[in-house]
């Protein structure tokens, strides 16, 4: 065993620098049927008014504001995609159904239910008012108007708009290429048999899992062997067509943790402990060509705990994200919080909703390697280092994972 020569860092401080360190990705421009969940990487304006014709909004007749109370020569109809050709002069009509081209000349569309009709006649309604019951041309967006903004993530309103404004290919930033190892001659893939002293390697799964949430396009590897050359070529032929490699365990101080000492040697590493608790031995580099490479610790729960405060933030800035963070929520607490002397922690909390607030309470016993403190956990409870409890039912933030 040996000391660690990284200094302990705040875990705010940590969490800025990888953010400050880690890059975003090129554009790529991608068929709109390709770009479900992708965020797009430039603004996006109106080139045409939409709708781009005056059109009606519900089934009846076209016709003119003036002519109300009157009885109506019909001269055709105008549907979705066929047009009357023609227009509407006094005392005429044209039937119209919903989403079909209002006429030149009319200017309101009175709905079949208000008026009567005898063979080709219609009698409207004694009071009309211009503009009534259709689309106005622009009424939607104006050339020139902002739709999307950069940033965004592309779903279904947005992915319609694209499509609706005539945009069959969108710009968007490059999802990141993420290799995943694990590290550990204690570890056997899962459906193995265990020998006496070995674990199936779990956070490798649950790590895909959380990597493929984010958006990452992900190389899972395996585990990774315990030898530092054997280490060092099974990194290297990994990092050539990867954006980031995030690693799990090996990342502490015994004499099998190797993990630290190969990125030294491949580039700078700016964070090799944080003031967190679980969580503590997390690792960020940068190495050569703008590549990123996250250790994180070997405890399942401190795994995971350090890829939501580090990792999941800088692939969303990698891929554009104008929002890279979880949603943040006053929670209030339904246990006392006891804090770590001089580490922030990340307490594993369900919510439940009383009234109009939502309660806090804790999964059990917050060891990092209980799994279970995670599984099912809807927040992580910020608790700041210190010596002294936070009460129940004081109102803390919490980062939200999902809602009850």
């Amino acid at each position: 065993m040996r000391a660690s020569t990284y200094p302990l860092i705040d875990a705010d401080e940590a969490a800025a620098l990888v953010l400050e360190r880690t890059p975003v990705l090129g554009v790529e421009r991608v068929a709109i049927a390709d770009a479900t969940g992708r965020v797009l990487a430039e603004d996006l304006f109106g080139e045409a008014p939409l709708p781009p014709f005056p059109s009606s909004a519900v089934d009846g007749y076209a016709v003119r504001a003036e002519d109300a109370g009157r009885t109506l020569r019909v001269l055709g109809e105008s549907a979705a995609g066929r047009p009357f050709d023609g227009s509407v002069a006094p005392g005429r009509a044209a039937r119209i159904l919903t989403g079909g081209v209002v006429p030149d000349g009319a200017d309101t569309v009175v709905m079949v239910e208000d008026v009567t009709v005898v063979g080709e006649q219609v009698t409207v309604p004694g009071q009309l008012r211009e503009g009534t019951n259709l689309h106005k041309v622009g009424a939607d967006l104006r050339p020139g108007e902002l739709i999307l903004r950069a940033g965004t993530q592309l779903g279904p309103a947005e992915i319609g708009i694209a499509a609706a404004t005539g945009r069959a290919f969108l710009p968007v930033h490059r999802r990141p290429r993420v290799a995943l190892m694990s590290t550990g001659d204690e570890l056997v893939e899962v459906g193995k048999t265990p020998a006496r002293g070995q674990i199936p390697d779990s956070n490798r799964w649950a790590l895909l899992a959380a990597l493929r949430e984010a958006g990452a396009e992900v190389e899972v590897l395996g585990i990774a062997p315990d030898e530092a050359e054997a280490l060092r070529r099974f990194v290297t032929g990994a990092l050539a067509h990867a954006d980031a490699m995030v690693t799990s365990g090996g990342v502490s101080v015994g004499t099998h943790d190797l993990v630290k000492p190969l990125l030294e040697s491949l580039g700078t590493v700016h964070v090799g402990r944080v003031k967190l608790k679980p969580g503590k031995p997390f690792t960020f580099a940068t190495l050569e060509g703008g590549k990123v490479a996250f250790g994180l610790p070997g405890f399942p729960v401190s795994s995971l705990v350090t890829f939501e405060v580090f990792v999941r933030p800088a692939l969303r800035k990698m891929q554009g994200f104008a929002n890279l963070q979880r949603p943040l929520l006053p929670v209030r607490l339904g246990y006392d919080a006891k804090p770590t002397a001089e580490r922030t922690e990340y307490q594993r909390v369900r919510l439940r909703r009383d009234g109009r607030e939502l309660v806090a309470e804790t999964t059990g016993s917050q060891s990092s390697s209980r799994l279970m403190s995670l599984a099912g956990a809807h927040a992580l409870v910020r608790v700041p280092a210190g010596d002294q409890a936070i009460s129940a039912g004081t109102t803390v933030e919490a980062m939200i994972l999902a809602l009850p």
